[in-house]
């Protein structure tokens, strides 16, 4: 699609020209300056904005100079009289307009600016009034130029959900033309730009992702009153010569599996924006290879300028750097480098990271989608992404939580919709974790597809739309070895038109990865099945659920799944909800729950409230309530990763991917979640960093089978595992042995033991301790369960979309008859030159009886006891028996202490809660 500005309205020799929509690469020059927006979650404050405007962007002269617009004043148009030419026009004042940062939905500028109370507490968001939003915002920045001479352009893309767009007073695009929050733009604004200070204008629309082509959050958390409206990533203002460089990207063929070699093919599109023909020569260098082309380009001429191993054979690399998921190996990252001159002199530059890697996602035997990277397969352990509710765009933020993911053992993230900017694949890249991006459902996206669903039918005008949000998000992420496919679908699969539009510009774009016709078992005319499943459940179920290779259980590619709600910690909890809403939350799980989800399916917590008083019984308070929610999704999440873990290497349905739904939540939630907001970790995700451990040992609730999973790349021999059964006064009731136990690399299992139906003296409730030690004795994995002689019984035959009911419970209720076991902990503390701080925590079940101190919990915490977060443990969550003794680290930014001296807070089951004060080291 190309703009059609509409006819200057002031100036009669203005020239805007739509040289480019959506369809060329994040690469070029878009690494250009990038300031964070919005609120960072607490602790941290938030980017302030005052009446004072935002700062005037200062825009360089060299050729391939980008520069963001550093932020905007922002008002409604409700208040606004003045016409919209006087309004962006250089010198209008602004006065009482809201200054905002430069990515900033309206909501989230006006949240930093304090005009609401905190929304993630009680129902404070609820108050916000959505009458505000439903008329369109103005944005306005300036910025300036010294060189008027040079070529201007207006690169952005982001605009939520469509905006008429001025330059200096004059109108260069309608609402109709940029609409669409992936859709990308680039207007040639030379002829309007002058010297000294100029100002750029969007009037930006109310959002309603019903009926725009933009992000919802269907049922996640209670949306946002302003529907996200605003401009969610950065305005560009780009200079340069009469040749410009665009959509520079590499694709790279690699040699599989010897891995010795690779094949490069450098692509760019080299456009001639005068009106007179030149010649140009476009040089690039990836590394220490250098190249060079010679291009003659007629007056508004463009031609992709291509260097293939062919022609240049030192394209064609011996040992090539290899890029590995997290685990596998390194993430070396390749640099293009590209620059245009024309008469001698650099006309444009083009920047872009590559990295060389190979992937594929064929289909099994039983359909089920498998992914191999660099020819070695490998399960997906996922957790679905959720960016903050408001879209604010915080750097270190994004970054807490990779490195979260990457301490519970996934390897995956998976993005529905809300694909997040440049920077966010830079992080997945480095850090080695893949991407699964994709379009989302539920809303506009799939209104064409999902019969009487959420979502309006298309127009002929969302047609265009969507391809090219297609072509812009394939050319912005192609380059990004973390990024593994293209989900076109989410629940349901494009029809025959839109799949074409979309596999048309995604072969425009060179895309390198698998494209998915959707995360659902759903099919398309030209990609055939989508080889995964979306069967649920997304509402509590017992651990034995995920052992049956049916609906949710652990057999193929499930794209969404986990046992529904995930209650915080108390410390969490206590900062969300109000007094009358805890005392809610623990006496009547039928009540409907703001801060679970908006959805009548999921508005309560009736089938996990039933689970915890039919499984652990009745809970006596909120304390009583909190843990006992820690238990049963520790147990619940350790289940669906250990499942889907043992049967990756089964050669009879075997599971072949898992996406924990989800991983975190943009709001403060009660369910969907592996951490919280606030980031702090309770049952669910150490139930996951437990179940993901490299060299693993487990129970199977299925076959009482005791398992030794390897994830790693050698084979584990010389093992021994181990298999201990007591009751819960700690009285051993059984105990086998295995030695000589081998465990197959890269995700292959072995059966070491096997625990008998019947145990004497094992009766209700009891514990399994599994250890597992390697040929020196040391204990490398060890995993304590709760179990039950009367199984959870679930109704298959009566499974909904969300749930599979259960007819009867385990008993549980003999952990609430344990006896206290008293825990002595001691604490040191370092702090690196880096300002990384390490608390080493060392506890032991002092008791002089048998009764075991069950998932005994670790929390740092401030002098004021606070919770300091992010932090990473080694382990948590540990359950000790009477004499033993373990040593876990916490490691976290010294500054979040806030000045404050360390302490550890040690709580458990059926220990008793004290802090102990952590030893400053040298």
């Amino acid at each position: 699609m190309f703009l059609r500005p509409a006819p200057p309205r002031r100036r009669a020799t203005a020239r805007v020209r739509p040289v480019l929509t959506t369809a060329f690469a994040a690469g070029g020059l878009l690494l250009a300056l990038s300031l964070p927006a919005g609120a960072a979650p607490p602790p941290r404050t938030p980017t302030a904005v005052g009446q004072a405007p935002p700062p005037v962007t200062r825009v360089g002269d060299a050729a391939g100079t980008a520069a963001a617009l550093a932020g905007f004043a922002v008002q409604s148009s409700a208040k606004v009289t003045d016409t919209p030419a006087a309004v962006s026009s250089p010198g209008y004042p602004a006065t009482g307009w809201y200054a905002m940062a430069p990515r900033s939905t309206v909501l989230a500028g006006l949240l930093a600016k304090g005009a609401y109370p905190d929304p993630f507490y009680s129902t404070n968001l609820k108050k916000i009034p959505a009458a505000d939003f439903a008329v369109p915002w103005w944005y306005r920045s300036d910025f300036t130029v010294t060189d008027p001479g040079s070529r201007t352009y207006l690169d952005f893309s982001g605009v939520v959900s469509a905006a008429d767009v001025y330059v200096n007073g004059e109108r260069i695009a309608t609402k109709d033309q940029v609409a669409g929050a992936y859709t990308r733009h680039e207007l040639d604004i030379t002829d309007l730009v002058t010297a000294g200070t100029n100002t750029v204008a969007f009037k930006v629309e109310p959002n309603d992702p019903r009926k725009n082509l933009t992000m919802g959050w269907i049922d996640w958390l209670q949306p946002p009153p302003d529907e996200n409206m605003g401009l969610v990533r950065d305005v560009l203002v780009r200079r340069g010569g009469p040749v410009s460089l665009r959509g520079a990207h590499v694709t790279t063929a690699l040699a599989v599996p010897s891995l010795s070699s690779a094949e490069l093919t450098v692509k760019a599109e080299a456009r001639n924006d005068s009106g007179a023909p030149v010649t140009a020569t476009v040089s690039g260098t990836v590394g220490p290879v250098s190249f060079s082309q010679t291009v003659a380009l007629a007056a508004h001429e463009r031609k992709t300028v291509t260097f293939t191993p062919s022609a240049y054979p030192q394209l064609r690399l011996d040992r090539p750097r290899v890029w590995w998921p997290a685990g596998m190996g390194g993430q070396p990252l390749y640099d293009l480098d590209l620059t245009a001159t024309v008469s001698g002199t650099a006309s444009d530059t083009a920047h872009q990271t590559f990295g060389i890697r190979d992937v594929k996602a064929p289909l099994n035997a039983d359909g089920a989608r498998r992914y191999s990277v660099n020819g070695r397969p490998l399960l997906i352990k996922a957790g679905g992404w959720s960016p903050d509710v408001f879209l604010r765009w915080d750097a270190r933020y994004v970054e807490d939580r990779l490195k979260y993911a990457l301490d519970l053992g996934l390897n995956t993230i998976r993005l529905e919709g809300h694909i997040e900017p440049d920077e966010f694949f830079d992080l997945t890249d480095r850090y080695g974790i893949l991407t699964l991006p994709g379009w989302e459902c539920c809303d506009k996206w799939e209104g064409q597809v999902n019969g009487d669903e959420t979502g309006d039918k298309w127009t002929a005008a969302d047609y265009v739309v969507a391809k090219d949000s297609m072509a812009a998000e394939a050319a912005r992420l192609r380059d990004h070895p973390s990024v593994i496919s293209f989900l076109i679908g989410s629940d349901f699969a494009p029809d025959a038109t839109i799949e074409k539009n979309y596999l048309d510009a995604l072969k425009a774009a060179d895309w390198p990865n698998p494209v998915i016709p959707a995360a659902s078992a759903k099919s398309s005319p030209v990609l055939g099945k989508s080889g995964m499943k979306m069967t649920g459940p997304y509402d509590w179920v017992p651990p034995n659920y995920w052992y049956a290779k049916r609906e949710g259980g652990a057999t193929g590619f499930n794209s969404e799944t986990s046992a529904g709600p995930d209650i915080p910690t108390l410390d969490t909890l206590r900062r969300m909800m109000s007094p009358s809403e805890l005392e809610t939350l623990w006496k009547d799980p039928k009540a409907k729950q703001y801060h679970r989800s908006p959805s009548s399916t999921f508005g309560d917590l009736k089938l996990f409230g039933n689970a915890l008083n039919g499984r652990y019984g009745p809970p006596t308070g909120l304390e009583d309530y909190v843990r006992k929610a820690q238990l049963a999704q520790y147990e619940a999440v350790r289940a669906q990763y250990e499942a889907y873990g043992r049967n990756f290497s089964d050669t009879s349905k075997p599971a072949t991917g898992v996406v924990y739904w989800m991983l975190n939540s943009g709001w403060t939630s009660l369910h969907w979640q592996l951490f919280d907001r606030y980031l702090d970790q309770g049952g669910a995700y150490f139930g996951a960093k437990k179940a993901n451990e490299p060299l693993h040992i487990q129970y199977s609730y299925d076959s009482r089978e005791v398992v030794v999973v390897n994830n790693r790349h050698e084979a584990a021999t010389g093992l021994t595992a181990r298999v201990s059964l007591y009751d819960t006064k700690g009285a051993p009731k059984y105990d086998k042995t295995a030695t000589g136990v081998t465990a197959p690399a890269d995700g292959g299992k072995t059966t070491a033991l096997t625990v008998p139906a019947d145990v004497s003296g094992v009766s209700g409730t009891y514990l399994a301790k599994l250890v597992l030690t390697d040929g020196a004795g040391n204990e490398v994995s060890r995993n304590v369960y709760w179990l039950s002689t009367e199984p959870d019984v679930l109704d298959w035959d009566n499974t909904d979309w969300y749930y599979t009911p259960t007819t009867s419970y385990a008993d549980l209720t003999g952990l609430s008859r344990m006896d206290q076991a008293p825990v002595s902990a001691t604490a040191a503390t370092t702090t690196g030159p880096d300002g990384t701080a390490t608390t080493t925590v060392t506890l032991r079940n002092t008791s002089s009886g048998r009764t075991p101190a069950l998932m005994v919990d670790a929390h740092l915490v401030t002098g004021a006891g606070a919770p300091v977060l992010p932090v990473r443990w080694s382990d948590n969550q540990v359950s000790l028996w009477p004499g033993e003794s373990t040593t876990l680290t916490a490691t976290y930014r010294a500054a979040d202490l806030g000045g404050s001296s360390p302490s550890v807070r040690v709580s458990g089951w059926n220990t008793a809660t004290r802090t102990v004060a952590a030893k400053r080291m040298s």
